[in-house]
């Protein structure tokens, strides 16, 4: 296959240059700060053989692991049955994209961000640039196209996701024995299986450069997501290429984009940066991303998956926008093209919850301080399930125009008690003009004392959990 001319990419014309200095000038877009809540799905050929988690190609040919033992007993050799052999399984024969968008749209979301290839090297979407994928193999539909269709003509934003970087290694364990990877055949799709800890070399490079950009040519995704591999240090001239390439056609199209990174990849201000499966102590300026997934256990779809609640996600998402973030929830649908059912249900939970609420979401900044209570956060990488569970006496601020948000993350037995907004500390408001709830039409009774804002409990909650207050204040 032909490769995009790095020479090219680097002629781009636009206001941004392929320097950090340049770079982080960028500035992240309203429509992002605003949204919130997107749905991340990772659906791949990984989905077929539904065992471990989405890393099973990687597993499968690691001797000793579960997955590996688990692939001779079921499925056989991996000379004569290899990673390649479930592609034909990932049918996509009841993919729907209308009916995920309606989904999605249903839950809330206002972005969508599917995973256009994962580190298995496999691309769910029609590319130029190889063999394998999606519109040629397999379901021989280009997935990302489809879905950016349907999510852009219900009025969400479409981004997509590229785990490519870590393709370089992915499949170096079945390099150690006699199996399908070793066989030139299949370099396509699993090469080039290097060492872990070795640097890509300057094709791959190139490859991944020439891959990112034909994504942002061919979909005009408004966000793009990358794994944590692109922070080392042979990546970083080909970062600056990408993010100048991407943000100068971002502004040719005359459309807010974002990059989201993980750990110190980019610099803070030249891209958002994105938390995985975990939260951050405090309010973090500038705005960023959490991105976690419905399974505790999985991202992609698996026969024995371990379920978050909805009222678990919730809380996160309110602890996250209390923060000045926003958090992208992933799910895992089936080889088929169905998602399942607990999938949808929490989907459509968290949608009945902002449709009530989102008045206390959508659209708001962070307050001074970004809540109050006992129940502690731990902050930083995969600590998501860390935390004991919130409680009455934990609320969460958030901000909008004349408006305060005081999202209590329990029901009080008889009032909730709001302790940052006592007299005699700093943060005390003294033009309040009411309190309400939203959801419910009962008039509240609230006073204040040393104690806090007192606000009498309505006698009916209006929603299951997360109950919110507006606190509005008196106009000039």
């Amino acid at each position: 296959m032909t490769l995009v001319p790095v020479a090219a990419i680097l002629a781009q014309a636009g206001p941004f240059e392929p320097t950090w200095a340049s770079l982080e000038q960028y500035s992240v877009p309203e429509w992002y700060r605003d949204a919130k809540f997107g749905i991340f799905i990772h659906w791949g050929v990984y989905s077929v053989p539904a065992f471990g988690n989405e890393w099973y190609p990687r597993n499968m040919y690691r001797e000793g692991s579960d997955e590996y033992r688990h692939h001779v007993e079921v499925f056989g050799s991996h000379k004569r049955f290899g990673y390649k052999d479930f592609i034909p399984q990932l049918t996509a024969e009841r993919f729907d994209p209308v009916e995920w968008a309606d989904l999605f749209a249903q839950a809330g979301a206002r972005y969508v961000v599917p995973v256009a290839e994962h580190h298995d090297g496999f691309a769910m979407y029609d590319t130029a640039l190889s063999d394998w994928c999606a519109a040629k193999m397999g379901p021989r539909r280009d997935i990302v196209g489809e879905l950016a269709t349907a999510v852009r003509e219900r009025g969400m934003v479409f981004g997509l996701s590229s785990h490519r970087a870590e393709h370089w290694w992915f499949f170096n364990g079945g390099m150690t024995f006699d199996s399908d990877v070793r066989d030139p055949a299949n370099a396509g799709l699993y090469g080039p299986a290097q060492p872990e800890g070795t640097q890509p070399d300057e094709t791959f490079l190139n490859d991944w450069l020439a891959r990112s950009c034909e994504l942002v040519d061919r979909y005009r995704p408004q966000v793009v997501w990358f794994d944590w591999w692109i922070e080392q240090p042979a990546f970083e001239p080909y970062l600056r290429e990408f993010a100048s390439y991407y943000y100068n056609r971002a502004a040719e199209w005359g459309v807010g984009v974002a990059i989201n990174y993980k750990n110190q990849a980019f610099p803070v201000r030249a891209a958002v940066y994105d938390v995985e499966r975990g939260q951050l102590g405090d309010i973090r300026e500038p705005f960023w991303q959490t991105d976690t997934s419905v399974s505790r256990n999985s991202w992609g779809y698996v026969a024995n998956q371990d379920y978050k609640t909805a009222e678990s996600v919730i809380h996160d998402l309110v602890d996250i926008v209390s923060k000045n973030g926003c958090l992208l929830l992933n799910i895992g649908p089936k080889p088929d093209g169905t998602i399942p059912d607990p999938e949808r249900e929490i989907l459509l939970q968290i949608g009945e919850w902002l449709r009530v609420n989102g008045e206390a979401i959508y659209g708001t900044r962070h307050w001074r301080v970004f809540g109050e209570g006992p129940t502690h956060v731990v902050g930083g990488s995969f600590s998501d399930t860390k935390r004991a569970p919130f409680t009455s006496a934990d609320f969460r601020f958030t901000a909008q125009g004349d408006a305060l948000y005081a999202i209590c993350m329990g029901w009080p037995e008889r009032e909730f008690v709001i302790r940052s907004l006592s007299p005699n500390l700093a943060l005390y408001l003294d033009d309040v003009a009411d309190v309400t709830m939203l959801g419910s039409a009962e008039t509240l009774g609230w006073s204040r004392d040393d104690a806090g804002l007192h606000v009498t409990a309505p006698a009916t909650r209006p929603c299951d959990f997360a109950y919110v207050l507006k606190i509005t204040r008196k106009t000039p």
